[in-house]
């Protein structure tokens, strides 16, 4: 009999691999339009997290406690994070586009010890010091231009810098020696279906899904290739990729808090990116930008998509702007995050559909009661999935979010076509319920984003005295781009039941988006609705 005897899941092995066996390899943060990008090599990375693990220790954190991160896309978050989880303890991410109450209360439930965060943060550090008994230490990260940014003023707390901590404190510490059941990281929930829920993740849930997006039908990276993060890493454990890049040697480029159009082409251009991740409203600046310019990014082979459905004229423009292979993906929080990719080989190229599930992810359909459908093919349903990384319960919850077969209702409506790509057609929240039938915002959005002159579309209810909800249309236009009522309609006529049409048709100069950047729809109800 053969195994591993002795050998743990745990997320510090990624960067243990690196440095020994891609030591050269570099994780890069961009520092903006006015200062330099900051660059560290693997082998150095380790050695500067193991040395903050060991501060950590001096400060008193234990196994199974818990830090919280209000920080960007960098190498000295990363640094922290590594430091944590070596040693056993959790890494709770804050997105900083929250409310501080909001913040305060994530925070409480996590009962986190310290506060880690970018220096451009202390009006928010300072509020959550005070409303967040908790913490006990407070840790500025040495980011591109930290040196300009004075400290927070934290009253009962003298905060860190990074590299003052890591100088005062520092010293070799032990990684590993605890079960790849501990838990690693905290995310909570963006809040789109009700309150914020937290999701703990475990070194060994994380593991399994790094090596699945490693699958060449998946994210399906190599050493020789330089992979850009847009997708934030307070959102999702920003997809994997601070496993998965450091897991196969690749360069690792970090934007640090730009991610404008012209700070992504600019580091793109710069580093040699050839694979870029995030959501579609990062690209559609990007594109933007290079329209405007006439810039052009010949490393760039690949974009992944995720976060929320893209319009199919923003996929075409994208894969024909830059000459490269969009691949469309879903998932969750719950889910660790990934769910299904479509692969870059791929020859259907459908913004609706979001690929087939990899091994480890299974999927099914039900009906509004549970049942399955008869037919998982072709048909509509609401959308179940489990497998060894999707969420069991919510943080300080007894109860379990899965049935007894291991089965979590995501809440999104979908299809699966004949060949297994799932296709999400909407949220059942945002169903629209007119004179006593459903109108689905998700088939509305994937015909009229097809018009080459949108951008983004939105689909929402308004009250209406007789037929309960009506749908209305809300669009941005491409930029110098118009789109008329009669072209919209155009469009959705003969291609959904005439009761669909909407009542209103409006424009917006910029759409609303959601602390993850996905297009707010409670903001466009409070707006239109």
């Amino acid at each position: 009999m053969t195994g591993l005897h002795g050998y743990e899941l745990l997320l510090g092995n990624f960067l243990d691999h690196a440095a020994k066996w891609h030591d050269g390899a570099e994780v890069v943060t961009g520092g903006g339009p006015d200062v330099a990008a900051e660059r560290i090599d693997y082998r150095t990375l380790r050695e500067r997290s193991n040395r903050l693990s060991g501060a950590f220790l001096a400060l008193g954190l234990k196994r199974g406690d818990r830090i919280a991160t209000l920080a960007w896309n960098s190498q000295a978050h990363m640094e922290c994070w590594y430091a944590a989880v070596g040693i056993g303890v959790s890494c709770h991410t804050l997105n900083p586009r929250i409310g501080v109450d909001q913040l305060a209360e994530m925070v409480r439930q996590a009962h986190d010890r310290i506060l880690i965060a970018s220096p451009d943060q202390a009006a928010l550090v300072t509020a959550l010091v005070a409303h967040c008994p908790c913490i006990e230490h407070v840790v500025i990260l040495d980011e591109p231009g930290a040196a300009t940014w004075a400290l927070p003023d934290c009253g009962r707390i003298k905060p860190w810098r990074q590299p003052d901590l890591r100088a005062a404190s520092g010293a070799q510490a032990e990684w590993g020696g605890f079960s790849e059941k501990t838990e690693s990281g905290l995310c909570f929930t963006s809040g789109t279906t009700g309150a914020p829920k937290g999701v703990a993740y475990t070194h060994r849930s994380i593991y399994l899904m790094t090596l699945t997006l490693l699958q060449t039908d998946v994210l399906g990276i190599g050493s020789a290739d330089v992979v850009l993060a847009a997708v934030p890493m307070f959102h999702a454990n920003a997809w994997g990729l601070p496993y998965a890049v450091p897991g196969v040697g690749a360069r690792f480029v970090l934007p640090g808090r730009h991610n404008d159009g012209a700070s992504l082409a600019a580091l793109i251009e710069a580093e040699g990116v050839t694979v870029a991740v995030g959501v579609p409203t990062v690209w559609l600046g990007l594109i933007d930008h290079l329209d405007a310019t006439g810039g052009v990014l010949p490393s760039l082979r690949r974009v992944v998509l995720g976060g929320s459905s893209i319009p199919q004229a923003l996929m075409d423009r994208i894969e024909q702007r830059l000459g490269v292979r969009c691949q469309t993906s879903w998932g969750m929080t719950e889910l660790s995050p990934l769910g299904t990719v479509t692969p870059a080989s791929a020859e259907v190229r459908n913004s609706r559909l979001s690929g087939r599930p990899p091994v480890g992810v299974d999927l099914r359909l039900t009906d509004a009661d549970g049942v399955p459908l008869a037919d998982q093919r072709d048909g509509e349903g609401h959308l179940h999935v489990r497998g060894a990384s999707v969420v069991d319960r919510y943080l300080g919850q007894d109860a379990a979010v899965t049935d007894v077969e291991g089965w979590f209702d995501t809440g999104d409506l979908a299809a699966i076509d004949a060949d297994g790509n799932l296709a999400i057609t909407g949220r059942s929240k945002d169903l629209i319920k007119s004179g006593g039938e459903w109108i689905n915002p998700g088939a509305m959005e994937a015909i009229v984003g097809a018009l080459p002159a949108v951008g983004l579309v939105a689909v929402v209810g308004r009250p209406h005295p007789k037929w309960t909800e009506r749908p209305i249309v809300v669009i941005e236009p491409r930029v110098g781009q118009t789109v008329s009522d009669e072209d919209v309609v155009r469009s959705l006529t003969g291609r959904v039941p005439r009761w669909w049409m909407p009542d209103e048709i409006v424009r917006v100069e910029r759409m609303p988006l959601a602390l993850t950047g996905k297009i707010d729809k409670q903001e466009l109800r409070r707006q239109f609705a």
